[in-house]
């Protein structure tokens, strides 16, 4: 009988560390498909803020959570089961949904580097004025409007995490799909969340008596524009980078175009045995810097296209 109890504690021991295994499989796995999605996550983090900015601040939170939890209602409840589908019964149209993707990704960004350089903004109108009190139903519209461009973007993030994971089997890859919409969704919101309640700890702060902390306090509200900023650029930047690697590897993925890609590939190898020491990161910085190059050319005939064109037409 003891014998027979020390065999099912040793299965069950087998069982946990084979589980454990898998646990910690999941988690690499997500790790790398989360990574993988940055562009589009720091361009979440970067857009979420500006619906909020400038709200009573008692609102703001709120509705960061009500945004929150529809952006995992987006990820759960569409975008995962239809990815899943997709890539177990049309696992070739996967690069095809990647490279739309990708290019929707380089038009955002080649559209935020016009507008940045046109010095005007289309995307003005769609967000409340800070000055503005919001009733209940106003209210209601602008969380709706952040939920479905947060459908976009999250559905972008999840092909790009599911595109990392193919070949895991489809349990595996519904666990990591999930594990990558929750820390995905917690990071983003946690982080728009901190950012948007900044000026107000800085206003509290400019009200203590300690002359440092007032300074900072100031500071913190200063830095809010400042900081918006910077993710703004640094989300176009990944866009474009994140759109055009998107491109290069599924061109060639499908047959398509080959050369563009071998060429890259090859330049990689050239600069890491160049370089010593450096040579992965620096062959990574070239990968890098001729994938956003890309993502702005494709982008910015997309832009030309869907913008420019139209203007001109109508001007005559």
């Amino acid at each position: 009988m003891s014998a027979g109890l020390f065999g099912l504690l040793d299965d069950v021991a087998a069982i946990a560390k084979l589980a454990a295994a898998s646990v910690d499989d999941v988690g690499a796995a997500a790790g790398r498909a989360t990574t993988k999605a940055a562009g589009v996550v720091v361009d979440d983090t970067a857009v979420t803020p500006q619906y909020v900015h400038g709200l009573a601040a008692d609102r703001e939170l709120p509705i960061v959570k009500r945004i929150a939890f529809g952006s995992i209602r987006n990820k759960l409840v569409f975008i995962i089961p239809v990815a899943l589908l997709l890539s177990q019964f049309l696992p070739d149209a996967l690069p095809i949904i990647l490279m739309i993707g990708g290019t929707y990704l380089a038009f955002e960004g080649a559209e935020k580097v016009w507008e940045r350089f046109s010095h005007h903004d289309d995307h003005v109108g769609d967000l409340p004025s800070p000055s503005v009190e919001v009733g209940p139903e106003a209210e209601k519209k602008m969380i709706a409007g952040a939920v479905r461009t947060d459908l976009i973007l999250s559905a972008e993030i999840m092909v790009i995490a599911l595109d990392e994971v193919i070949d895991e089997g489809f349990w595996a890859r519904l666990a990591i799909l999930v594990v990558v919409a929750f820390v995905i969704t917690i990071a983003v919101y946690g982080v728009v969340a901190l950012i948007v309640k900044m000026d107000d700890a800085g206003l509290l702060l400019t009200q203590r008596q300690s002359s440092f902390a007032q300074r900072f306090g100031h500071g913190l509200v200063s830095a809010m524009p400042r900081l918006l900023a910077v993710i703004s650029l640094v989300g176009t930047v990944a866009m474009l980078w994140v759109g055009g690697h998107i491109l290069l590897v599924n061109v060639h993925e499908v047959g398509w175009w080959d050369a563009p890609y071998e060429l890259v590939h090859d330049l990689e190898h050239k600069v890491e045995e160049a370089t010593g020491a450096l040579g992965s990161a620096l062959a990574w910085t070239t990968n890098t810097a001729i994938s956003a190059v890309i993502g702005l050319v494709v982008g910015a005939v997309v832009v030309v296209v869907m913008h420019l064109l139209p203007r001109r037409g109508a001007g005559h």
